[in-house]
């Protein structure tokens, strides 16, 4: 038996008026996901844990069978782990942004989505004038980086930057336990970055520049119980971003580089699903998964949200559906969106989302079904994690 999730990041939405009322999953051409889940069964579930916030970080681990509510930590300890930097006891990971603000305003938590490399030059530069033993700041991909801070402070009220888009950061600043040494960071990085080669090129090519870091997500380090103790599975997660990488880790799974993946629409589709077939060909396991959808909903980009959907479906699902057939052998098959990122709002929401469970092989597909936030009324049947677990616990108990 192959199990496979397949992960559209962020697909659900509320209705759009530019897309004539329905959400991206409603305007979508995806016959693959629809196909999925006519076959299959199609429930609404919670990926949330009640009173936690609605991150990629919990709402993943319930996709990968993890319930956070009994070992999250905070999100920078899992992407630690996806980046291989070790964590002592004492330290204190924060995930450290690479932001634009305007007029006191977050304009682009993304910096214009800048390039690693550019982001890179940046991260260097700020260890080189910030950086001193037992705070070092590390580079990432894009906009995404961290900094390992022994001692630092773990708990205090950090808001990410993408819920605070196009709005005045002064409200959501860093507050509580030495809230003021976390801020002094994030504004001295204003005067690294200031007059910084990097953004002197971006503003002359009318790209936004990175004016300063921001630093939340933070926590010590986290343990997760492995897939092969839980399940008996070997495998892997494909992801272009270090918190899925972390996860992967955390779990006893391999969580190989893709070249040219980028968490965006430009990422490398070809590249990530032969990453995966590759884990599939030799181990049980795999979760592929896919930012973009994610990305265009802070961008508050309707149409480009609605094609990253279908280029999930067309360039990812698809080819995964067809691989799993041609071996005529037995597979499970679920897809699955790990929250709702509502391109009116450009932050999450903990509502309810959809996710199928497919069991193969079916043979050739003739019906299509809706794979939407309106499935059971919208309404939760299940926790997300409590039906991966119940599925998975299957291949352990066989």
């Amino acid at each position: 038996m192959k199990y496979v999730i397949l992960v559209g990041d962020g697909m659900g939405d509320y209705p759009v008026e530019l897309l004539g009322n329905k959400t991206p999953l409603q305007a979508a051409h995806m016959p693959t996901i629809k196909k999925i889940a006519a076959a299959g069964e199609t429930r609404m579930v919670q990926t949330v844990p009640t009173g936690m916030p609605p991150g990629s970080d919990v709402a993943n681990m319930a996709l990968l069978g993890y319930d956070a509510a009994l070992n999250y930590t905070g999100r920078a300890p899992i992407e630690a782990a996806g980046a291989e930097l070790p964590m002592k006891s004492s330290d204190v990971a924060f995930r450290c942004n690479l932001v634009t603000v305007v007029d006191g305003v977050m304009d682009d938590y993304s910096a214009g989505h800048i390039t690693t490399e550019e982001g890179q030059a940046l991260i260097q530069s700020l260890q080189e004038k910030l950086g001193r033993e037992g705070l070092t700041f590390n580079p990432g991909v894009q906009y995404r980086h961290l900094l390992i801070w022994d001692g630092g402070p773990a708990v205090c009220d950090c808001t990410p930057p993408h819920e605070i888009s196009d709005k005045p950061v002064e409200g959501s600043l860093p507050a509580g336990d030495r809230q003021d040494e976390i801020r002094e960071l994030m504004e001295l990085s204003k005067e690294v970055f200031a007059d910084h080669p990097v953004n002197q090129k971006r503003i002359a090519e009318g790209k936004n520049p990175a004016t300063q870091i921001w630093l939340w997500g933070q926590g010590n380090a986290m343990q997760l119980e492995t897939y092969k103790s839980l399940y008996g599975l070997g495998g892997g997660v494909i992801s272009a971003v270090d918190l899925l990488k972390g996860l992967a880790k955390l779990a006893g799974l391999e969580a190989p580089d893709v070249e040219g993946a980028t968490g965006f629409l430009d990422t490398n589709y070809q590249g990530k699903v032969d990453a995966g077939l590759e884990i599939l060909e030799r181990e049980d396991f795999v979760f592929i998964h896919i930012e973009a959808p994610d990305e265009c909903g802070h961008m508050g980009d309707a149409q480009k949200k609605t094609q990253a959907i279908e280029e999930f479906d067309a360039q990812v699902c698809a080819p995964v559906l067809q691989w799993l057939e041609d071996r005529g052998e037995a597979y499970t098959l679920m897809l699955c969106t790990d929250h709702r990122t509502p391109v009116a709002l450009k932050g999450h929401t903990s509502e309810p989302v959809p996710m199928a469970v497919m069991q193969g092989p079916v043979g050739d597909i003739n019906t299509q079904a809706a794979f939407d936030e309106y499935v059971n009324d919208g309404n939760a049947q299940c926790m997300a994690c409590d039906w991966i677990q119940e599925i998975l616990t299957a291949s352990s108990a066989g």
